[in-house]
């Protein structure tokens, strides 16, 4: 399979990050952005101040505003909101090359994994997931960074894996492309969730024990939908939801410090140049839960903490009177 050509296919922090690591071998990589000043910034000055600051580029990085020019990529690494997939992926030609999905959701309306929805837009072309424990500014400085490369084709996912991989950056392969999607779309609601214990001060006790339970919830759903139980304790669900419930590097983690020191929804999600994915997970993944059968009960209530439905105080007490159980059930 021919991959010497790569595009990325979005230019905040994880785009710009996953075009450092590529370009970390000396290879040229086209890098769409939709802002004009991350084109030009990455151009000229070799940074992107807006979404990926401080950090130096290499001067491998071609950026464009024009999806066109990378018409000629061998492979795209897609790395836009969830929300915005389809409409991107609508825009292009039809091709056959593979699609390296980064966005970690669930489609709005379809209750659809990022996965699906490219096999709808772009149907006949090879569909990988690359999802894990990652913060964008360590991964872009090359720090020792693993994640999981999920396709199916285990032949095109075994050369997606060579193509990317680096001495800091370790993709380990998987054919459970559902199991990493759920993983990652879940443990953004969580880290939200985490968040909220943090604003709070609720304590480490609370933060412990909500990842915990949190990561039941996500393997109850995972396993509903057919993940595989590995793959939802790998790097791709336990592995990010430890990472991502644990710092302000997380957008969703700090999304939910802010609700739980009282600050009202609307306020926090209101001009966000950068994307908490969970707040628009949250709601989708409620309704799919429900649908399949699946008790998330910290799931439904950060989806009360983002509509304004509860207040934290009300929402704590809810879930600690709920009644007793047997632990992993």
């Amino acid at each position: 399979m021919k991959l010497d050509k790569l595009g990325v296919i979005g230019g905040g922090a994880w785009g710009t990050a996953m075009a450092q690591v590529i370009a970390s071998d000396g290879s040229e990589i086209l890098l769409w952005a939709r802002e004009p000043e991350v084109v030009e910034a990455v151009n000229v000055s070799h940074t992107n101040s807006i979404f990926l600051p401080v950090l130096p580029l290499s001067e491998r990085i071609v950026a464009t505003g024009d999806l066109s020019a990378l018409d000629d990529c061998d492979a795209l690494v897609v790395v836009v909101p969830a929300q915005f997939l389809r409409s991107v992926l609508s825009s292009m030609p039809p091709s056959k090359r593979p699609l390296i999905l980064c966005a970690k959701g669930i489609e709005a309306g379809s209750q659809l994994l990022m996965s699906e929805v490219a096999e709808a837009v772009a149907p006949g072309a090879p569909i990988a997931v690359l999802s894990g424990p990652t913060f964008a500014h360590e991964v872009a400085a090359g720090q020792p960074t693993a994640i999981t490369l999920a396709c199916a084709d285990e032949d095109v996912g075994r050369a997606l894996a060579e193509r990317l991989r680096r001495p800091g950056f370790r993709p380990y392969l998987s054919q459970d492309v559902l199991g990493a999607e759920i993983g990652g779309a879940v443990k953004n609601v969580l880290a939200i969730a985490c968040g909220v214990v943090e604003g709070a001060g609720l304590g480490q006790n609370a933060r412990a024990a909500l990842i915990s339970r949190g990561f039941a919830e996500m393997t109850r759903f995972g396993m509903a939908r057919g993940a595989r139980a590995e793959t939802l304790a790998g790097l791709s669900g336990l592995g990010d939801l430890v990472l991502t419930c644990s710092s302000t590097s997380s957008r969703n983690f700090s999304l939910g410090k802010g609700l739980g020191q009282g600050i009202p929804p609307a306020d926090l999600l209101e001009d966000r140049r950068t994307v908490a994915e969970g707040a628009s997970t949250a709601p989708v993944l409620a309704q799919a839960a429900k649908a399949a059968g699946v008790d998330m009960p910290i799931v439904d209530a950060v989806c009360a903490l983002l509509t304004g439905a509860a207040k934290v105080d009300d929402v704590v007490k809810a879930l600690l009177a709920r009644p007793l159980k047997q632990e992993g059930k």
